[in-house]
């Protein structure tokens, strides 16, 4: 299936328009402007249950598309909360992957994690979250995808807007003025269970191998990909 082409938007106003609205309002705004084109993604990470649990208690349920990227390197905790979530809230998930195995691609690549090089971490990036998830945005002929990205994550999400142009398709970020506080008690009301390695000191965690608990010398993002990086490259248009 072809990827329609993008309906214009005037982002300036839009941003503008959405920044005086609540979450769920702006997730409303976002499926009537793209409706079927519309789809929401989830890493099942620290964090995400709360745009899942949004999405599940919004008019939206069972309408969209939510898509989870899975590389294969996933640690098992996050293969064991992605299945607790999909459960609690009634999920239906698309999985996307890449091509090539992990078995395949460290025959072809090597460990490309291992270098400690971020040209290295791009090319990981590129064949285990990028393609995969362009790909599944073409295959669905979705012109719009819902991330949990938040301003206070990174110095680069600090710079963004709620709704961009990324890879000739929007990118919608509906939570992006939300605080780590914000998070937590979200979670608490609506009994939400935490990440297995929330307790084990992870405030961020995406593979095994490039993820690692909080420390004195860094937090956050800072806690991925070796320090090397904060940014894998999905909510980038490099």
């Amino acid at each position: 299936m072809q990827n329609k082409k993008p309906i214009d938007l005037d982002l300036t106003n839009c941003n503008q328009e959405l920044l005086n609205m609540n979450t769920l309002e702006r997730i409303e705004w976002g499926y009537a402007q793209f409706k079927e084109a519309f789809a929401f993604t989830t890493s099942f990470g620290i964090q995400s249950s709360v745009l899942l649990h949004l999405v599940q208690n919004s008019n939206l349920k069972n309408k969209v598309r939510i898509l989870w990227i899975d590389t294969g390197y996933l640690p098992a905790e996050t293969y064991i909360y992605a299945k607790q979530l999909t459960n609690l809230l009634s999920l239906k998930i698309d999985v996307l992957q890449s091509n090539l195995s992990p078995a395949r691609m460290e025959a072809i690549y090597g460990k490309l994690w291992e270098n400690k090089n971020s040209g290295d971490l791009d090319q990981y990036h590129k064949l285990r979250k990028i393609e995969p998830l362009e790909k599944g945005l073409s295959k669905y002929s979705i012109n719009c995808w819902v991330s949990g990205v938040r301003a206070q994550q990174t110095d680069n999400r600090s710079r963004m807007r709620i709704i961009d142009k990324i890879r000739n398709r929007f990118a919608f970020r509906p939570m992006l003025g939300w605080t780590n506080k914000e998070i937590f008690y979200y979670m608490k009301d609506n009994n939400l269970p935490q990440h297995p390695l929330f307790t084990k000191g992870y405030s961020t965690v995406g593979d095994w191998h490039s993820s690692r608990p909080e420390n004195h010398e860094s937090q956050g993002r800072s806690t991925r990909f070796g320090g090397i990086k904060e940014e894998c490259g999905l909510h980038t248009e490099d």
